[in-house]
């Protein structure tokens, strides 16, 4: 694809997923009887703002971020309505919704997704070909009602089941024409990934595919956190990590495959970035929440100025991040 193109798409991409997050502490802010004076998608200079009764909303030229400045956040006020003055949850809440807009966002961009190429079921499709499960006699239109003497409600718990089985052997309770059949199946490995060589019924509605949406956001949410991990642990390569040059690249390629592709890659760079804004990093979502919970403990406020320093200087650090994020990225795409 053109890469003005990909661009583009990635812009789009990106933007919406910034304005749900700053929409949620927005929402939240107001709702709390917050004021707001400015809310603002991207950063730098301005392109375009309008003035509401008492909020300006813009758009910024750079494409990194957003912001929602409320009265009192990181200085000293005397008003009743500064976030400094509303009482400790309320301002726990308006920080942490920005997060869980963006986790929202995932579970409805999946259901979006499922509800299109449907979810997948518990009635077997199709078996592959000289693989344990056609070689047992498991046929198309067999059910799966049990793995291993635990229930089957979808094809979630099919994969996970076979997956964490510690056995050689699986055994498969399957229902087909009223009666139900019960088989031994030895696993294959396929790039150390327990395999019986089925493929399932798709179905659409929407309550199966907002919960599969659900698990899927939990599923991939595991995922990261585990990789995090390794991260902190030292066990990750810098090519395994993409800074916003890369992202564009990976959307590029999505939208190439397809609007669903599109989709899927949004969902999953929202939970990214959802995740992302909960570390316990000054300027980041999850170091205001951190802060928060000290003034819990300690029974006083902090002092918003010095606050606001440690939070700058955090948002420099994280600014020297994204440099070496693009450096990283332009570098590993010209090799």
């Amino acid at each position: 694809m053109n890469m003005i193109i990909s661009i583009i798409i990635a812009l789009i991409v990106f933007g919406i997923l910034v304005l749900f997050h700053e929409f949620g502490h927005f929402i939240v802010a107001k709702k709390s009887g917050v004021k707001i004076h400015e809310f603002a998608i991207g950063m730098g200079p301005k392109i375009y703002s309008y003035k509401g009764y008492e909020t300006e909303y813009s758009l910024r030229v750079l494409p990194i971020g957003g912001y929602v400045r409320m009265e009192g956040e990181d200085e000293e006020s005397s008003d009743p309505r500064s976030f400094n003055n509303k009482n400790i949850f309320q301002k726990i809440s308006i920080v942490f919704a920005g997060p869980l807009m963006n986790f929202m966002l995932a579970i409805l961009l999946f259901t979006i997704m499922f509800m299109y190429k449907g979810v997948p079921g518990t009635i077997i499709e199709n078996t592959i070909d000289n693989l344990p499960a056609q070689q047992a006699g498991i046929k198309e239109g067999d059910k799966i009602l049990k793995i291993n003497n635990s229930s089957i409600k979808n094809w979630y718990d099919i994969r996970k089941t076979i997956s964490s089985s510690t056995t050689d052997t699986i055994k498969i309770h399957v229902k087909r024409d009223g009666d139900v059949l019960e088989y031994n199946i030895t696993p294959k490995y396929d790039d150390g990934k327990k395999m019986i060589g089925i493929e399932p019924r798709y179905e659409k509605n929407i309550v199966s595919s907002f919960k599969y949406a659900v698990k899927q956001t939990f599923s991939i949410l595991g995922q990261m956190i585990d990789f995090l991990g390794k991260a902190i642990k030292g066990n990750v390569s810098k090519d395994e990590v993409a800074g916003p040059v890369g992202i564009i690249n990976v959307v590029g390629k999505a939208a190439d495959a397809g609007v669903v592709n599109v989709i899927f890659l949004a969902a999953v760079i929202s939970i990214n970035l959802g995740l992302f804004n909960l570390l316990p990093v000054p300027a980041l979502d999850g170091g205001r929440i951190v802060f928060l919970l000290i003034e819990l403990i300690r029974g006083k406020k902090m002092d918003p100025e010095k606050e606001g320093s440690i939070h700058f200087i955090g948002f420099v650090a994280l600014m020297l991040l994204m440099v070496f994020t693009i450096y990283n990225d332009v570098s590993r795409i010209i090799k």
